[in-house]
């Protein structure tokens, strides 16, 4: 009689050969699809325990790291890169290709430096066809296209939670002048501001008309799109949506699914449903999770008392005024969907399977800093606000030619600083070497501190970049 080995070796072949796995949770070895069964939204809604985000942030890193397969649907021979659904005129020819895409393997083959969800050196630059609709460009040539470092993602989620604390807040001012001119009859004009950083104004008249001129570093829905280079993404969700459609030719769902197509195969690779809600909820939550970068106390004398006056010059010449050294956050408790996505990402409200999730159940949370009034001190060097970067005679950071979501092609969104000692090169484009040149790079409204920082002497210099060395992301 044969054996039980014999017998259960038999019928794994037997299930390898028809086409079967063996039932369970874990991936056969032998697969070569990454993605395996999905995550159940239904399993993560409501209020998550610190169990079911540890569970669901666990699944969002193995599918930040998987390197994707045409199993798992990579490759979109008849879509484009476009955040919009669109069909590619003709086959692609070129599945991989470093201009519109696809051009990674996995999210963390560009955030990757020096931790996992990191940033990316140069050579991990991307391609972004402004129009987001034409594929076919196969040159550098700025011309077609804008060529952009990876940002790392290290305190994401609470940089999305600023940024809807301050969506809100911005928001409820111009309501509160829309009810102030109706109720008295006259114009009323109201200073835009949120966690002291100041949007310009707005003035509401009587009749329900709003004038948006006086707005300033951000969208005339004043909703802050904290994500991107130009500050034109709204969300986590949103930027996992876009990367892994521009990236790896994966498709969510939710954006390309038949809601909004009409179709369960857009891009006609020959898999349906490639990436749904629910994992890209893992996504989501593993990037929300990340710990955010901290300032590190030198061991060494003279690096830690040339970085204490580094502090202070960093103040002395006006860098603190867009790179605030921390912002005040009321609440960790993070909802996804979120409230503010445009058309195209899932909504709050658009689903019965949303999650709620409390950021101060993970162990990063309970050392951050907080004020008197128990908000935490978010230490981002950053306002969520775009600045206009380059003037005439200081025009480096303003080499793009096109526009970005009707975002002047001078205008940025304050990089934040918190991790910048781990995420050289500097600048948009990954250009500058160090952050002496990125600096004497700054014009526009960074050309008052660029200039004060020029005329310090050496050593006042030397303080301030040793100051920015003990910016860090922990290992």
């Amino acid at each position: 009689m044969p054996s039980r080995t014999l017998i259960l070796a038999a019928a794994a072949f037997v299930a390898l050969f028809a086409g079967a796995a063996p039932s369970g949770d874990a991936a056969s070895p032998w697969t070569e699809a990454t993605i395996g069964a999905p995550t159940r939204q239904a399993d993560f809604s409501g209020r998550l325990s610190a169990a079911q985000l540890q569970a669901l942030m666990e699944r969002g890193e193995a599918l930040f790291t998987a390197k994707f397969t045409t199993v798992d649907g990579v490759g979109r021979p008849m879509a484009t890169q476009a955040i919009i659904p669109t069909k590619s005129k003709r086959p692609i020819q070129q599945s991989f290709q470093r201009l519109p895409g696809m051009d990674s393997n996995a999210c963390s083959s560009c955030h990757n430096d020096p931790v996992t969800g990191g940033a990316g050196d140069f050579v991990a630059n991307v391609f972004v066809s402004e129009g987001f609709t034409n594929a076919d460009f196969d040159t550098t040539d700025p011309q077609f296209s804008n060529e952009r470092n990876t940002n790392h993602l290290m305190g994401a989620g609470l940089i999305e939670l600023l940024a809807r604390e301050m969506t809100a807040e911005l928001q409820a001012q111009r309501s509160m002048a829309l009810n102030q001119a109706r109720s008295s009859g006259e114009p009323h004009t109201v200073r835009l501001t949120s966690k002291g950083v100041d949007f310009g104004a707005v003035t509401a008249e009587p009749d329900g008309i709003v004038d948006l001129s006086g707005i300033d570093g951000v969208d005339s829905d004043l909703v802050i799109r904290p994500f991107s280079q130009k500050g034109v993404i709204g969300s986590l969700r949103q930027f996992t949506v876009n990367a892994l459609n521009h990236h790896h030719g994966i498709q969510a769902v939710e954006r390309f699914g038949p809601r909004w197509t009409g179709e369960d195969d857009f891009d006609e690779d020959g898999v349906e449903a490639e990436m749904g809600a629910g994992d890209v909820s893992a996504l989501v939550a593993w990037q929300a999770g990340r710990p955010p970068p901290s300032r590190i106390a030198p061991e060494n004398d003279q690096w830690r008392r040339l970085s204490e006056r580094g502090g202070d010059v960093f103040d002395d010449i006006g860098c603190g005024g867009c790179h605030r050294p921390a912002l005040p956050l009321e609440s960790l408790v993070f909802a996804d969907p979120g409230p503010v996505d445009g058309a195209g990402t899932l909504r709050h409200g658009e689903t019965e399977n949303g999650a709620v999730y409390d950021l101060a159940l993970l162990e990063w949370a309970k050392s951050l800093p907080r004020d008197e009034s128990g908000a935490v001190l978010v230490p981002l060097f950053g306002d969520l606000k775009r600045h206009k970067i380059a003037d005439q005679q200081v025009s480096a950071l303003g080499n793009e030619l096109l526009g970005q979501r009707f975002v002047d092609r001078d205008v940025f969104m304050t990089s934040e600083l918190w991790g910048i000692a781990s995420t050289a090169p500097y600048g948009h484009r990954g250009d500058f070497t160090t952050l002496d040149e990125v600096i004497r790079a700054h014009g526009g409204a960074g050309r008052d501190s660029r200039d004060r920082y020029v005329a310090l002497d050496d050593t006042d210099r030397a303080a301030l970049i040793a100051f920015l060395k003990t910016l860090v992301i922990a290992p």
